[in-house]
């Protein structure tokens, strides 16, 4: 009998709720540790950009955690006059978001990485999201209700309240934060972690499935 292989100890580098579920949707168990880093950059191209945050957050928890195969994601909003949006500090900022991203389209770009010691690898992904027409009322009640300050561009595309968008075209989760296809391509690619496919229903119909729409760069 052929003995099990034994995989290594997975770190999500992360404390993000969204994040959480969706990794959990892979059927894998594993530990969440944010990695604190400065997420300012001068990369002005969005896909780089947030490649190599995803990579110093993987690599900044693979320093502390030895071993462990570490999988990070960073998720920028492209506004349609090119700017980059990051989750917004304030109420100001969030108003401001909101009411560039309003009745128009935008792009979601979301890089992840994967780390255990010197092998990483990253992919990159790209929903085109369209914004519905929501009322001015719409978003103070979602301000008040404190949604907008821990997500790019200061929504939550799954809002049920909310449901700040008519449309997407590409990976949802991408938009949520965690494109599952390309992390479960990096968990095997990287370490060696054969997961289950991504038990959430639109996943069978994500372009992302076979790779064709994902910038995929293994290293190490």
């Amino acid at each position: 009998m052929t003995a099990r292989r034994r995989l290594p100890p997975l770190v999500l580098a992360s404390e993000s709720p969204r994040r959480r579920e969706l990794l959990s949707a892979l059927g894998v168990e594993f530990d969440s540790r944010p990695s604190g880093i400065d997420e300012s950059s001068e990369e002005a191209d969005p896909a780089r950009r947030a490649v190599a945050l995803a990579l110093a957050k993987a690599r900044t928890v693979g320093s502390l955690a030895p071993g462990a195969l570490v999988l990070a994601a960073d998720t920028i909003v492209v506004a349609p006059d090119g700017s980059l949006l990051g989750k917004p500090p304030d109420e100001a900022s969030a108003y401001g978001m909101l009411g560039a991203l309003r009745g128009r389209v935008h792009r979601v770009v979301t890089g992840v990485a994967a780390v255990r010691g010197r092998r990483s690898g990253t992919e990159c992904a790209t929903t085109a999201v369209r914004m519905r027409s929501y009322s001015r009322t719409e978003v103070e009640r979602y301000v008040a209700r404190g949604e907008p300050f821990d997500k790019a561009g200061g929504y939550a595309i799954q809002d049920a309240e909310f449901a700040p968008a008519a449309s997407a075209e590409g990976c949802l989760c991408c938009v949520i934060g965690l494109p599952l296809w390309s992390a479960r391509r990096l968990l095997a690619a990287v370490g060696g972690a054969c997961t289950a496919s991504p038990a959430i229903e639109r996943c069978s119909g994500c372009p992302l499935r076979d790779g064709a729409e994902a910038a995929s760069r293994p290293t190490g």
